[in-house]
């Protein structure tokens, strides 16, 4: 049983491969995560690497997702300790720190500066590792 707490880039890449998690396993994120993708896919449209109908598609699939989003009291005020003391410019990667932090046992994320700061708070994997082969429940 365990809790992967992903990150915005993460989730297109899982809405988009669609990997297996092991019984009992679960996905957890801030709440901003949802505007986060939605951005993600826009800014696609836009830059004509995604067609709109496969977006919409793909928004359809993150309603459907199997996601705890967090954004409860606790959660927020850890985020903001989290960015004053990195001496981050505002709290949103700090969000996804917090959640990991407070509610995952791993982070799952590319991003090199969410990963450094995650170091000593909550085991980091790579997406590859986490996507690989179906994801980990396809694994064993």
């Amino acid at each position: 049983m365990t809790r992967y707490a992903i990150d915005a880039d993460v989730a297109v890449q899982v809405l988009r491969r669609r990997p297996v998690l092991g019984p009992g396993d679960s996905l957890v994120a801030p709440s901003v995560l949802r505007s986060q993708v939605l951005s993600t896919l826009y800014r696609e449209v836009r830059a004509g690497a995604l067609d709109r109908p496969e977006a919409r598609r793909q928004l359809e699939l993150l309603a459907e997702l199997k996601i705890r989003l967090l954004g409860d009291r606790v959660s927020r005020a850890r985020a903001w300790d989290l960015a004053e003391r990195l001496g981050w410019p505002d709290t949103q990667a700090a969000e996804y720190l917090a959640v990991a932090a407070l509610q995952a046992d791993v982070l799952v994320t590319d991003d090199h500066t969410l990963a450094t700061a995650a170091l000593g708070l909550v085991t980091v994997v790579g997406s590859g590792a986490f996507l690989a082969e179906g994801g980990p429940g396809a694994r064993g």
